[in-house]
């Protein structure tokens, strides 16, 4: 039998892995073997009792065999390789940046990516869409705030980071400055920052796309003399391309939820009243999606003040009107028989009864008169409010009672007490117990325990009172990505 070479064999493996990659045909023809392969097709003399008479014997000892040259399968397994590990690094890396559900997040997230994909530990993002709506900002990764101050110093065209930001020719595949010391066209001020920031290297990309425009540019800084890999360049330039999309919604959704929060605002007082005997403040926060939360405070006759909280049911624009609505018409019923809250929030019951009968909504309403330490307040269906002093920190007890628009009659009853010197009453909406995620029995007590505990420095100012509740209910903050609800607390303290 005759030996097949191994050539034969690897040139055979080689054409199977192949195939997996480039189709049968392109396989065929890039491995076809040349030289000995041919020579093997080649017709032979016939042999005689197992020997080859077309092949001359020598008595010399044959040389050793060339040596095979290397297989290329073996090159293909690499590039195969090498593929897959790039294509699942940068599957990594968007699958890290479409998990970010906040535009600042989103920001982060790029530069610290792409700093890792070009090889770059510093780096500089300017966020500026072109449309002029906004936002606009100024981000630096291992840059401290001073140094990105020192950055705005250099003109901004003699920058790549620059000439990436206005769209400059030439800039859409990148803007690479390898040897920013030893280049001799370099702007001086430029020269100047660069040694005293110490980086000697920059690569900018646009953060554009067809579809989102321009949005700004990011620069990554190196250390020394360098500049990406044209692999580097590729990678990174796909994932640029994604994070802009990413980045556009972001945006888009960053503007809408600024809209809400401006109509929610102007919805609500401008400003608290000044009542002689009482010191008020408010914190409000406007949800995601908009919500139906309002507070109102606001002058009666004979120097007496009305205190009112509610809620509207639902979100969005919709939840926001009524509640604009609801607000107005109180404020009416508020100054024409406001020393009654129970024929205040009557009056308030019916009216949403007859105009939006599918709609729900709760209120509290109090009238105080701070010279005589008066206060009378009513309730339909809301949280009651905290009376907080050096002697006691306690929920008044309002009659329980339904929501408007969901009353028969009405049945409760309003409540009277007097608040010592010195004494802060607490009113909030229920968004506040539901921001905690505790049931309503715990979200009760962790309300109270955190009002309870106020500092006593602090329980003659309304504003830090407010600022401490919040504080201690939700550690988190009020700008939480998953808090939902708006969140409303109205202070009145009393001298």
């Amino acid at each position: 039998m005759l030996d097949i070479c191994l050539l034969v064999r690897v040139h055979v493996d080689a054409l199977i892995v192949a195939q997996n990659h480039m189709g049968v045909c392109d396989a065929i023809r890039r491995n076809t073997p040349v030289g000995k392969l041919a020579a093997m097709s080649a017709p032979h003399l016939p042999k005689v009792a197992g020997i080859d008479s077309g092949v001359p014997v020598s008595s010399r000892t044959p040389a050793p065999l060339p040596e095979v040259p290397a297989a290329p399968g073996a090159f293909l397994q690499d590039r195969l390789a090498s593929w897959v590990s790039d294509l699942t690094t940068l599957h990594e890396l968007t699958e890290r940046l479409a998990g970010t559900n906040t535009l600042d997040g989103a920001l982060n997230e790029l530069l610290r990516a792409g700093a890792a994909l070009v090889g770059a530990r510093r780096g500089l993002l300017v966020l500026e869409p072109d449309d002029g709506r906004g936002p606009s900002t100024t981000l630096g990764l291992g840059l401290a705030h001073a140094d990105l101050g020192l950055l705005e110093t250099v003109e901004r065209a003699a920058t790549a980071l620059g000439r990436a930001l206005d769209g400059a020719p030439g800039t859409a595949d990148g803007v690479a400055s390898p040897d920013l010391p030893g280049d001799p066209g370099l702007d001086p001020r430029h020269r100047e920052v660069a040694a005293r920031l110490g980086y000697a290297a920059s690569y900018a990309l646009p953060l554009s796309s067809e579809a989102a425009g321009r949005l700004g540019a990011v620069v990554w800084l190196y250390d020394e003399p360098a500049e990406p890999t044209g692999k580097q360049r590729h990678l990174v330039g796909l994932y640029v391309r994604y994070a802009t999309e990413h980045l556009a919604r972001l945006a888009e959704l960053e503007r809408a939820r600024a809209d809400v929060a401006t109509v929610a605002e102007e919805l609500l007082p401008s400003r608290l009243p000044r009542i002689p005997g009482v010191q008020l403040a408010a914190r409000h926060r406007t949800g995601p999606r908009g919500g139906g939360d309002w507070y109102d405070a606001l002058p009666l006759p004979d120097h007496a003040l009305g205190l009112a909280v509610g809620s509207v049911g639902g979100s969005g624009p919709s939840a926001m009107a009524a509640m604009g609505r609801l607000r107005a018409s109180l404020r009416a019923y508020a100054v024409m028989e406001g020393e009654d809250p129970v024929a205040v929030l009557s009056d308030l019951e019916l009216l949403l009864r007859l105009t939006e009968p599918a709609r729900t909504a709760t209120a509290l309403f109090a009238y105080c008169e701070p010279a005589a330490r008066k206060v009378v307040l009513a309730g339909a269906g809301h949280t009651p409010p905290l009376i907080l002093g050096d002697r006691r920190c306690e929920f008044v007890e309002t009659t329980l009672s339904a929501p408007l628009g969901m009353l028969a009659c009405w049945e409760a009853p309003s409540v009277e007490f007097s608040p010592a010197p010195g004494e802060t009453l607490l009113l909030c909406t229920d968004g506040l117990l539901r921001r905690t995620g505790d049931p309503m029995d715990r979200a009760f007590a962790r309300l109270h325990a955190a009002a309870s505990c106020v500092p006593k420095a602090q329980r003659h100012d309304p504003g830090a009172v407010a600022d401490h509740v919040l504080r201690t209910v939700l550690p988190d903050g009020l700008d939480r990505g998953d808090g939902a609800e708006d969140v409303v607390i109205l202070a009145a303290h009393f001298d």
